[in-house]
């Protein structure tokens, strides 16, 4: 019975979701319980400024060099090496994972000697003090990126052969070392241990997949040959993706420096509200592109394009069943998830408040962002990295000219509403592209799914902010144990009635997961018996 739910969860779109979504919804809980244990610690100040403002430099380096051949070229290359020879793809594997190593260290000691002058870039409006606090940390934090290079090539060949299981317990296992940074670390160290405890992170990362991919049959050579024909077809892949990561990371080191200019905390404030944002586009948004992903690029390789568009259709759909009522949620409920997860300890009222506001902004375009990463890994299917490049290209001067326009009338707001903008134009441009590149992408069905959507969602809305005023008269609202009644008991009645009206819409994102509990339910009661 369970090797045969286990053979289901990793053979199938939906159950591979499901497998990178509940650990993407563990690691993002543990994702908060950082987020908390660092507000609560720091405050939005000056400490947690210089810590967001430190991920910067490593995350471009690991975005261009790393994330750029994983996200687009990987996956398909490998996969479609694996069909002709296994010795082959271990090969490019290999040699990739060796390039990419050889080359963190190249760069790791440009930034270790011009750290100092690197630091201004991204902090413009960081005085010595701060800039000098935020130097020591890159230096410490490149230290991760190391690992994560091998770790993500390891994550790329687990993708490719569907063993989601070691795959999505690394993210968790790098909140862990932070969490573990800050609570066993910082005592030790201080401000320094953060960055050692995002180390820890990193390599936790690494470790925790090694057995899986042993098991796969990957086995570690020190290889570096740049004639194989697959990793060439990988740079050459990569390179357009690497060019439109490195303007996706450009746009937030502008964000950084701009939010640097403002009042101390607004660095910490942005990331702190994107950090909660993120919460749902990682377990509907990207569990969803991930599992499709080597779905995508098989039918491609078999040239099956009616293949490609009913996953892409179910994929498309199934994405805005879960998000767009999320966002609502998000939206109505903006302060009381704020006081929940970050309010506590240093973390004051002016704090929660900026940061709620924030929130609500970013949740206006948490539709479109949960569907960039399914729409670009639909073109990475057909090997076509350009596109997604040159459309993020676009989003990102949208993306900047909206952030200096608005923060002159809403400060860190604007900033988050510039960012929404920019999704929406990333992701209209790229479904605009993929339906002139493909043709018919089961139109029809995925407007007349939306549009139901939208409605039950807005009765799910009036709901919930029914039960928000009618519950906290109810309750102390001045203690956490009020603030969760209200917030939990709103959101319950809401979803029930989203759910319940979706059933009698016959969705079929409800008819399979009515038929999923079924299955396991008479499996179990098949093997009690």
């Amino acid at each position: 019975m369970f090797q045969e739910i286990r053979r289901k969860l990793s053979t199938t779109i939906m159950g591979g979701a499901i497998i990178i979504g509940t650990a993407q919804v563990l690691s993002r809980l543990l994702g908060l319980l950082r987020e908390r244990l660092l507000a609560s610690t720091f405050g939005a100040g000056n400490t947690l400024d210089v810590y967001y403002a430190a991920f910067k430099i490593p995350d471009f380096v690991f975005n261009i060099i790393v994330l750029g051949a994983l996200s687009s070229a990987f996956v398909p290359v490998f996969l479609e090496y694996w069909n002709k020879s296994k010795e082959e793809s271990f090969k490019i594997a290999n040699s990739l994972l060796n390039i990419i190593l050889l080359a963190l260290l190249a760069i790791g000691i440009v930034v270790f000697f011009f750290t100092d002058l690197l630091v201004p870039l991204v902090a413009v409006g960081f005085n010595e003090e701060k800039r000098e606090m935020t130097a020591q940390l890159v230096k410490i934090m490149y230290l991760g990126i190391l690992f994560f290079g091998v770790s993500n090539i390891v994550s790329g060949i687990l993708h490719s052969f569907r063993r989601f299981i070691a795959f999505s317990l690394a993210p968790i296992m790098y909140n862990l070392g932070i969490i573990f940074g800050i609570i066993a670390l910082v005592p030790r160290f201080g401000t320094s241990g953060l960055a050692y405890g995002v180390v820890a992170g990193a390599f936790l990362h690494l470790v925790v997949q090694i057995p899986s991919v042993v098991k796969a049959g990957f086995r570690y050579r020190i290889l570096v040959d740049w004639s194989l024909a697959g990793v060439k077809k990988i740079g050459k892949l990569m390179l357009p993706r690497a060019l439109g990561l490195g303007v996706t990371q450009i746009n937030q080191v502008v964000i950084t420096a701009i939010a640097s200019t403002l009042a101390v905390g607004s660095v910490a404030v942005f990331n702190l509200a994107n950090n909660l944002q993120y919460f749902p586009i990682s377990v509907f948004g990207v569990s969803l592109a991930l599992s499709a992903f080597p779905v995508f690029s098989q039918a491609f390789t078999e040239k099956n394009k009616e293949k490609f568009i009913l996953h892409f259709s179910q994929t498309f759909r199934r994405i805005l069943f879960l998000i767009i009522p999320a966002s609502l949620i998000i939206l109505l409920l903006r302060a009381q998830i704020v006081r929940l997860v970050l309010g506590a300890g240093n973390f004051n009222w002016e704090d929660t408040i900026l940061t709620a506001q924030t929130l609500g902004f970013f949740s206006l375009s948490l539709f479109a962002q949960s569907l960039i990463p399914v729409l670009a890994r639909a073109f990475y299917a057909f090997q076509n990295t350009k596109t997604p490049v040159i459309i993020s290209v676009i989003s990102m001067i949208a993306n900047v000219i909206g952030s200096l326009i608005f923060v002159h009338f809403w400060g860190v707001y604007g900033l988050a509403l510039a960012f929404s903008l920019a999704s929406f134009v990333n992701m209209i441009l790229l479904l605009i592209m993929l339906r002139i590149e493909i043709g018919e992408l089961d139109d029809q069905r995925i407007i007349n799914s939306t549009l139901k959507i939208i409605f039950l969602s807005l009765l799910m809305g009036l709901v919930i902010q029914g039960l928000k005023y009618l519950i906290a008269p109810q309750v102390n609202m001045q203690t956490f144990v009020g603030v969760f009644s209200q917030t939990a008991g709103s959101i319950l009645g809401g979803l029930t009635v989203y759910l319940l009206l979706a059933a009698l819409f016959r969705f079929e994102e409800v008819a399979t997961m009515v038929r999923m509990l079924k299955k396991a339910k008479n499996q179990l009661w098949n093997k009690a018996g």
